[in-house]
């Protein structure tokens, strides 16, 4: 089972909404975890946005990198490029990967606008880590 790990600044929004794409992709194929170089809690909006597709992130906790320090995972995922600058280094053979994703939590203008950069923000990152689970998870363990 590939060990994943999803960093962002403050792991409320971005890292969150992709922590539920690789659970819901990956299945039991990863564990999955999400963190950020600080905590921030998880985005009311990113909650809402993923449950319109269907993937409930309601129990998901904003957690700081440090509490992940001694699991070796596979692979560490940056979602932006602070947390890709402030990343530190894992005493492991994690491969690395980043995407900076734009940040819905900085969208401005009306509710409907906010809305609607969240779920563009979405489709994003869910297709980036489908095409992920698919290139790193499944065709590994099938």
């Amino acid at each position: 089972m590939k060990k994943i790990l999803v960093l962002c600044t403050g792991n409320s929004c971005r890292s969150q909404i992709a922590e539920g794409y690789l659970r819901h992709f990956a299945g039991d194929a990863a564990e999955v975890y999400s963190a950020g170089v600080e905590t921030h809690g998880v985005n009311p909006r990113a909650i809402a946005t993923m449950a319109e597709d269907g993937i409930d992130i309601s129990g998901h906790t904003s957690n700081n990198i440090s509490e992940y320090t001694d699991i070796d995972f596979d692979y560490v995922v940056t979602v932006c490029d602070h947390a890709k600058e402030r990343c530190p280094v894992f005493p492991s053979r994690a491969e690395k990967f980043h995407e900076n994703f734009p940040d819905p939590a900085k969208a401005t203008g009306t509710e409907e606008e906010i809305t609607e950069q969240f779920r563009e923000v979405r489709q994003i990152i869910r297709n980036y880590f489908e095409q992920f689970v698919n290139t790193h998870v499944k065709t590994v363990t099938a």
